[in-house]
């Protein structure tokens, strides 16, 4: 009896296999076609991808790289007209933006901003620096130092005073020491004599040994004078 049973539930089993393997077969046989051409479609995507990678962005990049080591040898010697807009042999940063984009590296931008404040068109650096988003600490720090200069020079030293703690705040090092200095001087010039101090204060304490560092007792003991 309970042979006979096993041998029922057997035969159940296999009849229901026989049943899925015919709806497999029924599904592939209707929509085979359809799946294939996906997955023919999905191959020769991912093949276009890699082909224009490799043909297209990486000779590109490394044209683009080529392009900025003039630039960054003008910049270097503070060339800065001649680094931002070339001489019609070598190409400026302005030019590389143009052509290239961010295939020349996201650093472009911080490079023609700067080039563009040491020329005076403020406006025009806000609106270079402001598209340089670098991982870099020191270098994303001193962006935001340039993007507070410029605010500056545009008289809108509350958005300035932003840039400079910013600044400060992205990376603990002796470069901080001269944010924060900015940070004071501005303060100073919007009449908060006791935010200045606390910048003041912070650089005595934390960077002594900056080069703001060793002049910073004058700056505090004037403004602790002048409370009393």
């Amino acid at each position: 009896m309970a042979k006979v049973e096993n041998r029922n539930q057997e035969e159940a089993r296999q009849e229901k296999v026989i049943k899925q393997v015919s709806k497999t077969e029924e599904f592939f046989n209707r929509y085979g076609n359809t799946i294939w051409g996906c997955l023919a479609a999905i191959l020769l995507i991912g093949l276009g991808i890699l082909a224009y990678a490799k043909f297209y962005l990486q000779p590109k990049k490394a044209e683009a790289m080529e392009q900025t080591y003039p630039a960054e040898a003008n910049f270097r010697n503070n060339e800065y007209d001649l680094a931002l807009n070339g001489d019609g042999n070598v190409l400026g940063f302005s030019q590389i933006i143009d052509e290239y984009g961010t295939k020349a590296g996201k650093s472009v931008y911080l490079y023609a901003g700067i080039c563009e404040y040491n020329l005076g068109n403020y406006d025009k650096a806000v609106s270079y620096l402001k598209k340089y988003n670098g991982k870099d600490d020191i270098l994303s720090a001193r962006c935001y130092s340039c993007l507070g200069d410029c605010y500056v020079e545009l008289g809108d030293l509350q958005t300035a005073l932003g840039w400079f703690e910013k600044a400060a705040a992205r990376k603990d090092n002796m470069y901080a020491a001269t944010y924060l200095f900015k940070a004071g001087i501005v303060c100073e010039e919007l009449g908060d004599n006791a935010k200045a101090l606390g910048f003041y204060k912070k650089i005595k304490d934390k960077y002594p040994q900056s080069k703001e560092g060793y002049d910073i007792d004058k700056y505090i003991s004037r403004l602790e004078s002048q409370q009393k």
